[in-house]
């Protein structure tokens, strides 16, 4: 921070510093950053260029004679601020590099580098650097699994080289363009031909789109499609070494897919079921090798999210768990084990987190309001957003499978999808949504949704009261953190890291925040106690 803005300018300096952006040898000497790009002996090159004329200091100066001046310097300074997030969001040590910065524009060099130090002080003993080196932590212990580092015993028979997919959905595809993303090859099985074109328009537009970014040349965007085939044909599954089914999260039609993947697939071929909530043991009984079947938890969309929740279930053998980190790591996932409970970890725990959402809302909270409140926080979107996003169709059909233990005290939700408002697909949900307004993505709060909130309330006697947003926020965190206490209990998660892991890198949860059993770590015990017995009681 010190030496840089007096080398190039306050103003470029920051945005290298801001973006963190590479560049090339010649973008650094127009920029006067390096003095000369030279081949053939760079050390005579250099001994020569270090006893000649400083040819290149008339340039410098005159580059960073406007950032420098006193004048310019509040604006420049300003400016950086503007472009980076608030403090609270994550913000905190892109701020005092700036404020790092501000000191090279306007004091020497020495008392410079004298505030630069006493920043990075402050950085080092700040919560947000303590959160984020507990996550940097965790990350490292996730292929600790009894004991033993799961990758170092991983045999080289656990290596996938091929794949198959059943299922050419939005899942499906985006599970393909994941495994061809990291140099696997894979085969589509779907009956229905609308579902293959559409995923062979996903797989081409997702590579095509990496072109126009610049992230692929046009050559290797069709190597990659062309490592994705689609048929109807079964039997192309089997010389596959993993399949993944990803089909309608309906148990029977699950198990038929698995028993007859059990025929076709080759001896000592993984199955693994994408499923987000249902039993991997109910799974695995339909076929003759339960000791390969496992749970392989993508997120949506598949080829985007980091984030991969390896499921064992009973009879899963360790080199199953062993190959499914070992893919892990190539599909550059974020691997976590989970035990097969109820939507494992990351689902089980968001259930109880918008249940506690529609219980303040039934006490008269706004959704928007609501949502308001952990986007301020730190996550992308609130919970109401959330459930919107992913259909409330989808909660619906959880709610009646876990029966008296659904989203809420009321029937909010079932008037909500008797009535056709399904979320985002059917522009309207818990929100409204426009396509004049960002893209029919954006949320518009909704009276009418808030009146059946109030009506719902009163028939099942909740009277509305006052909450702060302390008292949002803090019900919600603490209705994850609770959830999670009891997933380790249980033996489901295996470490509180774990959890953090999966909020992070699967759910939003904001990085600085450390995740939701970091958070509630380090928030007050009192607080904590007195949240979770209201919890209880609720």
């Amino acid at each position: 921070t010190q030496r840089l803005p007096r080398l190039i300018g306050a103003r470029a300096a920051l945005e290298f510093m801001l973006k963190g952006a590479s560049i090339s040898a010649e973008r650094a000497l127009e920029l006067t950053i390096i003095d000369e790009i030279a081949s053939g002996d760079l050390i005579e090159r250099a001994k020569a260029l270090a006893n000649g004329s400083k040819r290149r200091l008339s340039e410098r100066q005159a580059i960073i004679a406007e950032d420098l001046s006193m004048q310019a310097a509040p604006y420049v300074v300003a400016q950086a601020h503007k472009m980076v997030p608030p403090e609270q969001n994550g913000g905190f040590a892109a701020h005092k590099l700036i404020d790092a910065v501000q000191a090279a524009v306007e004091l020497p060099f020495s008392f410079g580098i004298a505030r630069e130090a006493r920043l990075f002080d402050e950085l080092v003993r700040s919560a947000p650097s303590l959160a984020l080196r507990h996550i940097f932590f965790a990350e490292r212990e996730l292929t600790k699994v009894d004991g033993l580092d799961v990758l170092r015993q991983a045999q080289d028979d656990t290596t996938v080289e091929k794949v198959g997919v059943v299922g050419a959905g939005t899942m499906g595809s985006g599970i393909a363009i994941a495994f061809a993303q990291a140099g696997i090859p894979a085969v589509v099985v779907d009956t229905n031909d609308e579902a293959v074109d559409k995923a062979r328009q996903t797989v081409m537009g997702m590579f095509m789109y990496q072109v126009q970014k610049g992230k692929l040349t046009q050559e290797e965007a069709w190597k990659r499609g062309q490592s994705i085939r689609f048929t109807d044909d079964w039997s192309e599954l089997a010389d596959a070494d993993l399949i993944v089914e990803a089909v309608f999260e309906d148990l029977d039609v699950k198990r038929d897919v698995f028993r007859k993947l059990d025929g076709i697939a080759k001896p000592g071929a993984i199955l693994a079921t994408n499923t987000s909530t249902l039993d991997v043991d109910a799974i695995a009984q339909a076929t003759q090798r339960p000791d390969r079947v496992l749970g392989l938890h993508f997120f949506v969309p598949a080829n985007i999210m980091p984030l991969l929740e390896i499921v064992r279930g009973r009879k899963t053998s360790p080199q199953t768990i062993a190959a499914a980190f070992k893919l892990g790591k190539k599909l550059r996932k974020k691997a976590v084990l989970s035990g097969n409970a109820f939507g494992f970890i990351g689902n089980r725990m968001i259930f109880d987190y918008l249940r506690e959402a529609n219980a303040l809302a039934e006490e008269g909270v706004a959704p928007a309001r609501i949502d308001a409140v952990m986007k301020r926080f730190g996550f992308p979107m609130g919970p109401f957003a959330m459930s919107d996003l992913s259909g409330l169709d989808v909660g619906w059909h959880i709610q009646k499978a876990r029966g008296a233990e659904g989203l809420g005290r009321t029937n909010v939700l079932e008037r909500l999808v008797e009535a056709k408002r399904l979320g985002q697909k059917t522009m309207a949900g818990y929100f409204k949504y426009d396509k004049a307004v960002g893209k029919g993505r954006e949320p518009i709060p909704d009276p009418e949704v808030e009146q059946i909130f109030a009506e719902e309330a009163r028939k099942a006697g909740i009277a509305p009261r006052d909450v702060s947003d302390d008292e949002i926020r803090d019900r919600l965190l603490h209705a994850l953190a609770d959830r999670g206490r009891h997933l380790v209990d249980e033996g489901v998660a295996l470490r509180p890291g774990d959890i953090d892991i999966v909020y992070v890198y699967g759910y939003g949860f904001p990085p600085h925040h450390g995740g939701p059993m970091w958070y509630a770590s380090q928030s007050h015990p009192e607080r904590s106690r007195g949240m979770t017995e209201q919890l209880a009681h609720a």
